[in-house]
């Protein structure tokens, strides 16, 4: 994988709330990088109402890469869990993990409507995979079924804080799912790494749209955020030992690249013991 690797997530093109109205604005994001990595829910694959527009925006992301002469690397998410592969990479010999973020909870998104009415069907998809407890593509291979037998049958249309918080609040207890999962996903990541990737000392992920920075147990878990409101959108870079994430500045026309927020070097490992500066 090419050097710089930039990091993304949560473009939701093609969706009516996406802040991505013209992909022509994400071109600055992708120039100087060696490899780009979008790190879930990129479209809107499981929309048949979207499926049109957000094929057509994919497809000139794609075109805009091949311009900047990046590799790009597609991971599954939620919303576009077709994508082939393990479900993650590893950067730094195994000690970053990149994911999308589904694999951290039991049922993927608690939130939705469409799971919040049938948990039994949640459970029936993980009593056929018993491995998913242990092995990291079982697991990953769990959160695609869930997403494929859970597609979102209701697309919001509003873009406006009022419109997004009415919307996560019905039915009510849609909005607690949604508020413990942002309070919890730290927790959830650490916890995650201990079961599944025990190398990993820094956790790449997205899907929460609640962008953040946290330290668990000796293990930091980055969030990138979403181009969907009211979340804010980050960048991720490895380069050179170093990871870095800053904001993405937006504009109707043009996203860059804001300075770095912060910065983790990853020293030569120490027997026994998690060795990234953090």
């Amino acid at each position: 994988m090419k050097e710089p690797v930039r990091i993304f997530s949560d473009l939701h093109l093609g969706s009516r709330v996406s802040r991505i109205r013209n992909v022509s604005a994400l071109r600055p994001l992708l120039e100087g990088a060696g490899t780009v990595v979008f790190n879930g829910d990129t479209w809107q694959e499981l929309a048949p109402e979207l499926l049109d527009r957000s094929r057509e925006m994919l497809d000139q992301l794609r075109t805009l890469a091949a311009e900047a002469r990046c590799e790009v690397v597609f991971l599954p998410g939620n919303h576009d869990p077709g994508w082939p592969g393990n479900g993650w990479i590893e950067l730094a010999d195994g000690r970053i993990v990149v994911t999308h973020g589904d694999t951290l909870l039991q049922d993927g998104a608690p939130w939705k409507r469409e799971i919040l009415t049938n948990p039994e069907q949640v459970r029936e998809i993980w009593a056929a995979h018993p491995a998913a407890e242990t092995d990291p593509l079982e697991r990953h291979q769990v959160a695609r079924e869930i997403s494929m037998a859970f597609p979102t049958l209701h697309h919001p249309h509003g873009r406006h804080l009022f419109q997004r918080a009415w919307d996560a609040a019905i039915p009510p207890q849609r909005a607690l799912h949604m508020l413990a999962a942002w309070w919890t996903q730290a927790d959830d990541g650490a916890a995650f790494c201990e079961r599944f990737f025990p190398k990993a000392e820094l956790l790449v992920i997205g899907h929460f749209h609640r962008h953040g920075s946290w330290l668990r147990r000796g293990r930091r878990i980055v969030n990138t955020g979403s181009f969907v409101p009211p979340g804010r959108a980050m960048w991720v870079e490895w380069r050179d030992g170093l990871l870095s994430r800053g904001f993405i500045e937006e504009a109707p026309d043009t996203c860059l690249l804001g300075p770095a927020e912060e910065t983790w070097r990853f020293d030569p490992p120490q027997p026994g013991s998690l060795a990234a500066s953090f």
